[in-house]
Order: structure tokens, then sequence, then C-alpha cells
């Protein structure tokens, strides 16, 4: 007999879609006192797929394990809660979680304790959920990116009812403030200044796992980052699905992205960064603030997708080959040296061969210095899922292959210009590759590994740079 899961809330992509309140509700996160101690002699492993998104995500999640009384742990057999928080951008991110539940049942078996749970964007999917319910029935916590501040309730009925527990919400979203934090590092932080997306790019299934965009108040991303200064951080990272669309939802204020990065520019802190931007609402007074250098660090990574009109219409992308252009241009003339990189799909569906070669064409006039590039991947419930697609699998490959050539070559022209000069790193901690090595990021956000002390690490200092390879520098200490 079929189990009845009418009780679970379970993803719908038809309220995910909807865009109806102006308001966004801003929560303050409590944890009920029935949940403080569950986790007392527990221990809890998170896995973590996908964007920077997912990886602040996660930090909550430890946050609020950790106030429930849990230790975290990096051996899966001795996780008493084992997490998988995950990505839906692209299906063989989904792929390689489904791989993951299968290949972690055993450990049900040796520990029927344990619970197993799945969450982040994958759950907002209708089909990942319904697949996780039927196919896994060993997963016991299913949950979304909405539901993170519900986690405690959920491990508390998982422990003491032993039933699964599926709630995955779909709505617009909303603000909750006051969650617990376990940061990942501790010289660099990530800071949500907003969630969610309305840009609704064709290929894209983000704005309905992460639902519409709703921007933090500025006094409490200042007062997160005055909080981060105290406690001697030196790197901040602004996260946003579109970040220049900071502010455009306030419908009390006047107060833009801009104006949070001069209020940042004024703080004692080292170094802001951001990401990801959106061309569309890069303005000029977001590249003016960034002309203000000191700790607005002069590097931007800026998704331009395709350099054809065409396919960037076809995408909903909202902005053309020469718009883009025109703002690397600005972006050039008055933050002189900046650093550029973006993000590339090939293979979108109706991409001709003059399409592509106008990729490639923009690839070498915007002069980029690096490039996450991607051969399309379709979503279920995205408008170009259902786009006619002709081109053969063997041809993307090849289109992939060229333009990772073309690339890399930007890469290493990017790493080049810093030969023989003095750079600034973060140093982050022992290089994996070779432990005598330090290994650390220039305000340009190149790699770089040198020779050094161990105390160094957490430190700006300074490095001549000696050699420039595709993917690193290499340098000496500065004495």
């Amino acid at each position: 007999m079929e189990k009845d899961y009418s009780k679970y809330f379970t993803p719908s992509l038809k309220d995910a879609r909807k865009r109806l309140s102006k308001e966004t509700d801003i929560v303050r996160y409590e944890l009920k006192e029935s949940q403080f101690g569950i986790g007392k002699h527990l221990k809890y492993m998170i896995k973590t797929y996908g964007c920077q998104a997912n990886l602040a995500d996660t930090e909550r999640i430890s946050g609020i394990l950790e106030t429930m009384g849990y230790s975290s742990t990096e051996k899966e057999e001795e996780a008493d809660l084992l997490l998988l928080n995950t990505c839906a951008i692209r299906e063989n991110a989904e792929n390689r979680v489904f791989g993951e539940l299968g290949r972690l049942k055993p450990l049900k078996k040796t520990n029927p304790n344990m619970l197993l749970g799945i969450c982040g964007c994958m759950p907002q999917e209708e089909k990942v959920t319904a697949r996780v319910r039927e196919k896994f029935p060993y997963v016991d916590l299913v949950f979304g990116t909405h539901n993170i501040a519900n986690l405690g309730t959920y491990v508390e009925q998982a422990i003491h009812s032993l039933e699964r527990v599926i709630e995955v919400y779909s709505k617009e979203g909303e603000i909750i403030e006051n969650i617990p934090i376990k940061r990942d590092h501790f010289k660099r932080a990530w800071v949500n200044i907003m969630y969610g997306c309305d840009e609704f790019c064709t290929y894209c299934i983000v704005p309905y796992t992460r639902g519409k965009e709703r921007s933090r108040l500025p006094e409490h991303i200042l007062g997160e980052v005055e909080e981060l200064i105290r406690d001697g951080y030196v790197e901040v990272t602004l996260l946003g699905q579109n970040v220049n669309a900071y502010g455009n939802d306030f419908t009390d204020r006047s107060y833009r992205f801009s104006d949070l990065l001069l209020d940042l520019h004024r703080l004692p802190i080292e170094r802001i960064r951001f990401t990801t931007s959106h061309p569309r609402d890069l303005d000029d007074a977001t590249i003016l603030a960034l002309a203000h250098g000191g700790n607005l660090m002069p590097y931007l990574h800026l998704p331009v997708q395709s350099g054809s009109n065409a396919v960037l219409k076809r995408m909903n992308r909202k902005y053309t080959v020469e718009d883009y252009l025109e703002k690397i241009k600005k972006l050039r003339t008055l933050v002189p040296g900046i650093s550029i990189t973006t993000d590339i799909i090939v293979g979108f569906p109706g991409e001709s061969e003059e399409d592509y070669q106008a990729t490639l064409d923009l690839v070498q006039r915007a002069d980029f210095e690096g490039a996450y590039t991607f051969i399309f991947s379709p979503r279920d419930g995205t408008p170009a899922a259902k786009y006619e697609d002709i081109t053969s699998a063997a041809t993307k490959k090849e289109r992939l292959l060229e333009l990772n050539k073309l690339v890399n070559e930007g890469f290493l022209r990017g790493n080049k210009r810093f030969e023989g000069k003095k750079v600034r790193v973060l140093v982050e901690g022992v290089s994996r590759q070779r432990e005598s090595m330090l290994t650390g990021y220039t305000e340009h956000n190149k790699i770089v590994n040198f020779k050094g002390d161990e105390s160094m690490i957490g430190r700006v200092v300074e490095v001549n740079i000696t050699k420039a390879f595709t993917w690193h520098l290499s340098g000496e200490i500065q004495k």
C-alpha cells in the first residue's frame, strides 16, 4: 500500500513562479527551548554543492545545529546527522547528489539512528522531491532553501516521531535575521545582502528555487560587517543572486547597491568583494563607487553568457553585446587595472555557428581574465527546456574545447601582467599541492603560491611575483 504523503509540504513550480507581494517580511530567528541540547554528544556533517549562496547556507545550518548541541565531524561514519546541501543549476550536479545518496545507504544499516537529509536547491524542484520520496525511502529529512530556519523543528520531529520529514515551501520568500552562523573561515566571511532573483533567464532554475529578489536592510548588513571587523575578519564577500539589484525592492527608502558599497568603503576592513553581478543592473553609480578603490577590490565577475544578441534575447538576458562592452569600457576607464571574469554557456538551443563565433569575438574584445564555461543543461520547468535543440553533443563539446582554449589564453595573459610586480596577498593557508608553500589571493583575485612562515596565515602580506602561470602566480615574500 502506497504511503500517504498528503501531510507533507512539497514544492510547486507554479507557486514558485509567482511574484505577488511587494513587501518582504523580516523575521527574527529563535530556536525553540525544547530544541536546545537535542544534539548533545551527537555529531553532524554537511556536504555542500554549488555556489557561494549554498556555502553561506551551510554556515547557517551549522550554526543552528551547534546551537542545538551538535558538534561537527569530517568522517561520514561518525555522523549522527548527515546533510547534502545541493545545487540545481545543472543536471550533472543533480546526478552527483543522487549517486551520493545511493552510496550513503549502507551507513543507515550500520547506524540506524543516523539521520540522512537533503536540502538546498534540488528539493525545490517537484521532480526531485518526488524522486527522493519514492526512490530513497531511507532519506529522513527533505527541506528547501526557504526552510532552513525550521531545521531545529525538523530534527526534533525526526528524532521523536521516527518518521520522515518532508517540507519544501514554494514561495516568494522572506528575510530571516539572527540565524546563528558558524563561519567556515577565520578571516574571510560571506555576508548575504539580498536573496532571490527576478530576472527569469530562460535557462535558469534559480528564480524558482530561491524566490523573489529581496534586500536586507542596510543597517543589518553594516551591523554584521562591523561585528566581523571586531572579530578580526579582513575580507567580506557580499552575496546575492544579483547584487546589482540590491535595494530595488525598497519602498520606503532610496538606497541602492552603490550606496551600500560607499558605506562599506568607509569601514576599517581590508577587503570588500561581491558576487554575482547581472550586466543589466550594473549601473554607472556602482561603477563610480568601485572607482573609490581602497577596500573595494579591483575585481568583478560579470556573467555575459553569450556573445550573440540573438542568443541573449532567447536567454532573456535583457541587454545586448554592445551594452555589455560599453560597461566593460567604463569599468576599465574608471577602475584602471580591474580584473574581469565571466560565465559563458555554449550550445544554447538555436545557437548557430555564427552565434558561437560571435561569442569567441566577444571574449577577445572583452579581454576576460578567466571564465566559467558550460554546455547548456536543460532544467525542467524553465522555458529553454522546451526550446528546439538541433546542435549535436559532439559539436557542443568541440565548441566548449575551443572556447576554453581562448579563455585560458586570457587567464595567462591576465596573470602575466603581474610578473615583476609587488602584490598584496591575503594568506589562506598551506598549499594543497606543496606543503612547503603558502597560498592566498591578491586584490585582483589571483592565486599566489610562495614560501613563507605559517604565522602569516590570515594576514595580508606583500609578495613579489616571479612567474605567472595559467592558473596561478608564483612569488617571493617581500623582505
